[in-house]
């Protein structure tokens, strides 16, 4: 194979030209379709966004929790109630309650999918993990949402 300048506009000008190469994921006649549409794209997506959201919140949470006001030794029901107080604090609180739940959820979700090789034993894994974590949500939440400062 030879390449020569063309003379009118100084590119190269091939005399013969490159074999056609099918792309390497076409799909044939043998490949299965997926049944679960884009759901891991969007996993995928998922724990990277929140994986930075948590961070922020988790980092934040600590600083002003351990450095700002002045420690775990003054943290106490009292402390939570006045937390609690601010509609700021409960949507923060809640957000990562959230947020930490279902990236676990998700990262536990796809540690299943790697481990578990049969699919009985795959199906309640995943059942006891759904389970726990909608149950983990639902308590954090009603539990944020009816928190009374004045018991007793």
């Amino acid at each position: 194979m030879s390449v020569t300048l063309d003379s009118n506009d100084n590119r190269p000008s091939v005399d013969h030209p490159a074999p056609v190469i099918e792309p390497p994921r076409t799909r044939t006649a043998r490949t299965p379709k997926s049944t679960r549409g884009n759901f891991e794209l969007y996993g995928w997506i998922f724990m990277r966004l929140s994986g930075i959201l948590l961070v922020v919140l988790v980092l934040g949470h600590l600083l002003i929790q351990l450095v700002l006001d002045g420690g775990v030794s003054k943290i106490s029901f009292a402390f939570v109630a006045g937390r609690w107080a601010s509609p700021f604090w409960m949507t923060w609180d809640l957000i990562m309650l959230w947020l930490a739940m279902l990236h676990g959820g998700n990262g536990l979700r796809t540690i299943i999918n790697d481990y578990a090789e049969r699919p009985n034993t795959r199906f309640w894994l995943k059942m006891l993990l759904y389970t726990a974590t909608v149950f983990t949500v639902l308590l954090g939440t009603l539990v944020i949402f009816t928190f009374d400062p004045n018991i007793g």
